[in-house]
């Protein structure tokens, strides 16, 4: 019987139960992630979570103690051994972009496919400089080139040799506002045309939702939870990622039973069990799309807080209760601070969390079931 595994069904990389120390001090935990062939994964987190330490390890900078790395099959690293930096097939692209400033454009970009023929190497420049939209630049050298400009030729140099992983480490962090809004949509459609899988390091949500098909988010050392990036906004596992992935607040409640949620907003029902014992005390995620402006609305709110955003207005809203929520009106609604508004709940998907006693500190246990619960809509 043929048990060969078919390479293009097998994952690109797979991260199994990795553990990576320093001394006695664990600074990556037990973390797990697999990224399909073509997919453009990311690790999303603060500072000092580890997201960098397991980036290196896959390059083959960093050693396990515990776990295995394996790359189209191929293991790259265990706790006993790991396979050589230049035997990887990887490349990498930092935050400073380190390009040869004695060099031109084109030879940076062929640095590391000196040993194809002369006309391989000049095809591959001309086909990488026309897919960065950069096509005329080749004898330049880096200083004459802005900062997003050599962005891109780092991206081309990184992609030169047909790497079956590319790995970034906070490529944009040292761009400016406007030109990572551009830049990062940019490169993802540099990688898919390329149809090279890539994972981005980033504590930046917005380039992460820009660029990723796979989020996994990470808080002291471990990855707190993995999925889409629609999964992670609007189903997270747990406050923190509820937390630190977009705008939310979380709204008191006591469970009505395994469906449903009183309020101060009224009682918010589910479409699955949420997990929670009838009369316990959770919290409700609310994201600034979940409360709409509406002048007949049930339930009222004042004004403590506006902003301006162009397209519409966000609102922070104080209700009966003193919580308060953010919500999100068209810029041709108007409001002042101190003026009640009506507010409709537009929840699409109902996130129940353990509650979390903000004099103590403390939240209550998880429930042992799903935590999710999704309204008939979704």
């Amino acid at each position: 019987m043929n048990t060969k595994v078919n390479p293009v069904l097998q994952p690109q990389l797979e991260i199994d139960n990795v553990t990576i120390s320093y001394g006695d001090m664990a600074v990556v935990k037990n973390a797990s992630l697999t990224l399909k062939a073509g997919e453009i994964g990311c690790l999303l987190g603060p500072s000092g979570c580890g997201k960098t330490t397991l980036l290196r390890a896959i390059a083959g900078f960093e050693p396990l103690y515990k776990g295995r790395i394996r790359m189209r099959g191929r293991v790259l690293s265990t706790d006993t051994a790991r396979v050589p930096v230049e035997q990887r097939n990887i490349g990498m692209v930092f935050q400073d972009v380190a390009l040869f400033p004695h060099l031109t454009i084109a030879d940076n970009i062929a640095f590391g496919i000196r040993h194809w023929s002369k006309q391989k190497q000049q095809q591959r420049i001309t086909e990488l400089l026309e897919l960065v939209g950069l096509p005329d630049i080749g004898q330049r050298y880096p200083h004459a080139l802005s900062g997003g400009q050599q962005q891109r030729v780092a991206l081309a140099r990184a992609m030169a040799p047909k790497p079956q992983l590319l790995l970034m480490d906070e490529p944009f962090s040292g761009l400016d506002a406007n030109l990572r809004e551009t830049l990062v949509p940019e490169v993802r459609e540099i990688l898919l045309r390329e149809k090279m899988s890539a994972l981005l390091v980033t504590h930046d949500q917005m380039e992460a939702f820009a660029i990723a098909d796979q989020i996994a988010v990470m808080q002291n050392h471990c990855i707190q939870q993995s999925g889409t990036p629609f999964s992670i906004y609007h189903e997270p596992d747990n406050r923190f990622v509820a937390d630190f992935v977009g705008m939310g607040e979380f709204l008191h409640g006591w469970v009505e039973d395994a469906y449903s949620v009183k309020t101060a907003l009224g009682v918010l029902q589910g479409r699955t069990p949420h997990g929670f014992a009838q009369g316990a005390q959770v919290e409700v995620l609310i994201r600034p799309d979940d409360i709409q402006h509406a002048d007949d609305a049930e339930y009222t709110a004042i004004i403590t807080r506006k902003w301006f955003r162009g397209s519409h207005y966000l609102y922070y809203v104080t209700l009966g209760s003193g919580e308060t929520l953010p919500c999100i009106t068209s810029c041709h609604h108007d409001h002042d601070v101190g003026e009640p508004i009506g507010l409709r709940i537009t929840l699409d998907h109902l996130v129940v969390l353990p509650y979390c006693d903000p004099e103590q500190e403390v939240c209550e246990l998880q429930p042992t079931e799903v935590t999710q619960a999704i309204l008939p809509n979704h």
